[in-house]
């Protein structure tokens, strides 16, 4: 009964300072007085400058003043507007650099004396149909509302296009996604991943009801695009506005709100150097579940998966998940693998060496305590994570994605030391392959600013090459079978929270034995002249590293390494994502942070000078 009664007073509260805001409201309503002048106004479809369905009118005023804005589309207040004066150009071809989002609406006040400007606001029209729009402008001598101030406005009534057709009505609801190249490179079907959040009563299905259309630049045709929704989280909690002991809430509108958030990963083509837009429509309650078919397949059971596209064929180890063997598709006669040393993995890293405890590698676990997978028509996953085996003060986690049609796949290692230890070795990034199935080793080499070919055939055993530990790209590749495996970096970091990173000499290298292979050295005594020397691994340390790894034919190109350049130039310039969201009806129009000890926001008192 007690929570009842609390949960009444909390909700009567909330509906006082309702009452109270729209009394205030009324109290701060200013006359109508006078005509707008809207020079011109139009319906259009998405660009990259405005991302969604939308009215835009050039204004004038007859004379400059600070003003507010509120826009009607047949009788009904859009929540929001994008203001911008005429002086404030923008390329339409390419996103918008300047926006304002509710919060800079809330949290400080516009003081810029506006007379001719635009103004733009979602119109999900319909093509052929007659729009009613008025434009209502609050003429202001402050950037505060006062009873003095003056409203304009004027009505215009303007028929939708009558091109391409827009979306089914069904779906309640879009964001949009602009996506931009940048390296000149053509892309198709490229994977995309983003992340989007949600409100809980629009969110009941989204694995379901989620669709990705492109939009053409040109004709402005809506194309669906393979999606995937997945990893949704939620966050159901709501704010309780502070309410006290005497049952009256300390803010006037909440903090949060209850979100869900999801990833959507899709196949986007852009042409080079534009941008394009792409709208991710949602909110359909009957929405049935739509399986797009593309080449990605996964099969077996995690962690020991094979997974299969057009282009390669890999083979995660039974024991730990990490790569067995991958197979060029157009060489299948060709395989590469390891299968010797102790986990036989090709892939081995992270690892550390505390001695006297053996020498320890996240291909060793048999299996990882923590096992997860994503199967899916645009990205599959795998991920294992554990304590390092004889070594429970570190931890370490392996992450393979793979992708439609795509001859590479992409791996994420990152170890964190729990508790300080004292090493040997501390490695990362290790690929091992069997003797017999490589001939050359190739890299890009800083120092000496070439690629360096060096014929591995008769390389005695034990002897390193070594390189710079950020080299750019390595491969080794079979001369005479015309099969080459890549390993493109992408991202190398190593940073500590306690303590700063303690690292001794790190470099990158390549050693052969029965099996030849390549890793990072992070610190790594072992191969130095004073071999026995151990190196403190420090509390609170995190390595972590991502690659791409490419199975490719070396026996089509001028240089055996001529594809790595490539795909080096196009996985280190993805495409460039930008998400742009209508501001919902929900969204408060005041906000205020809460600042630490109670401290100013920065703005009390702050003079316009307009």
């Amino acid at each position: 009964m007690k929570k009842i009664i609390n949960s009444n007073l909390k909700i009567l509260a909330v509906v006082l300072v309702s009452l109270t805001l729209c009394i205030n409201g009324q109290a701060q309503k200013a006359k109508e007085s006078g005509q707008l002048n809207i020079r011109s106004i139009e319906l259009n479809y998405p660009i990259p400058a405005i991302p969604f369905y939308h009215f835009r009118a050039e204004i004038e005023l007859p004379q400059e003043s600070i003003i507010e804005v509120e826009a009607s589309v047949d009788g009904k207040v859009l929540r929001a507007t994008d203001l911008r004066r005429d002086s404030d150009h923008e390329n339409m071809s390419r996103p918008p650099i300047s926006e304002r989002p509710p919060s800079g609406y809330s949290l400080s006040q516009d003081g810029t004396l506006y007379k001719n400007f635009n103004v733009t606001g979602w119109v999900r029209w319909e093509p052929g149909k007659d729009y009613t729009i008025k434009l209502s402008v609050r003429l202001k001598k402050s950037v505060k509302a006062s009873p003095n101030d003056t409203w304009i406005s004027a009505t215009k009534t303007v028929k939708a296009p009558q091109g391409a057709a827009t979306f089914s009505k069904d779906w309640k609801s879009y964001k949009s996604i602009i996506l931009s190249e940048t390296a000149g490179i053509n892309r198709s079907k490229e994977p995309v991943e983003v992340l989007l959040a949600f409100y809980p009563d629009e969110a009941q299905q989204l694995a379901r009801d989620i669709r990705v259309v492109a939009v053409d630049p040109k004709t402005h045709e809506l194309t669906e695009v393979p999606s995937q929704v997945y990893d949704q989280m939620e966050y159901l909690k709501e704010d309780d506005l502070g309410i006290g002991k005497d049952g009256k809430p300390e803010r006037e509108v909440p903090l949060w709100l209850p979100t869900v958030t999801t990833r959507v990963a899709f196949l986007a083509d852009v042409p080079a150097r534009t941008s394009k837009v792409f709208l991710v429509f949602y909110n359909n309650p009957d929405a049935m579940v739509k399986v797009y078919s593309t080449d990605l397949r996964v099969q077996g059971a995690a962690p020991g998966l094979q997974i299969d596209n057009s282009a390669m064929s890999v083979i995660l180890h039974p024991n730990s998940g990490h790569l067995d063997q991958v197979t060029l598709k157009s060489k299948p006669e060709a395989p590469l693998y390891h299968r010797l040393e102790t986990n036989g993995a090709m892939h081995w890293n992270p690892d550390i060496y505390v001695p006297p405890r053996p020498w320890t590698h996240t291909a060793d676990w048999k299996p990882p305590r923590n096992v997860s997978s994503v199967a899916g028509s645009v990205i599959a996953r795998s991920d294992v994570w554990d304590d390092m085996r004889e070594v429970p003060e570190v931890d370490a986690a392996v992450r393979y994605e793979f992708y439609p049609g795509m001859p590479y796949f992409v791996s994420t290692t990152t170890m964190r030391i729990k508790e300080t230890v004292q090493a040997l070795a501390l490695r990362n990034s290790e690929m091992v392959i069997k003797r017999e199935l490589i001939t050359h080793a190739a890299w890009y080499d800083v120092v000496r600013d070439s690629v360096i070919v060096y014929d591995v055939t008769h390389m005695p055993d034990l002897t390193d090459l070594k390189m710079e530990a950020d080299v750019p790209w390595i491969i080794f590749f079979n001369k005479e079978k015309g099969i080459g495996f890549a390993g493109i970096q992408l991202s190398y970091s190593n940073t500590g929270l306690e303590s700063p990173v303690r690292v001794l000499n790190p470099f990158f290298y390549i050693t052969a034995g029965p099996w030849i292979y390549w890793a990072r050295g992070l610190s790594h005594t072992f191969l130095s002249s004073n071999m026995q020397q151990v190196i403190p691994v420090l509390k609170g340390n995190v390595f972590s590293e991502k690659w791409a790894y490419l199975v490719f034919e070396t026996d089509k190109t001028p240089t055996p390494y001529a594809p790595v350049i490539e795909w080096q130039k196009r996985l280190n310039n993805p495409l460039r994502v930008q998400l742009v969201e209508e501001v919902d009806e929900r969204v408060s129009k005041t906000l205020k942070e809460v600042f630490m000890d109670n401290g100013k926001s920065g703005w009390e008192g702050r003079d316009t000078h307009k």
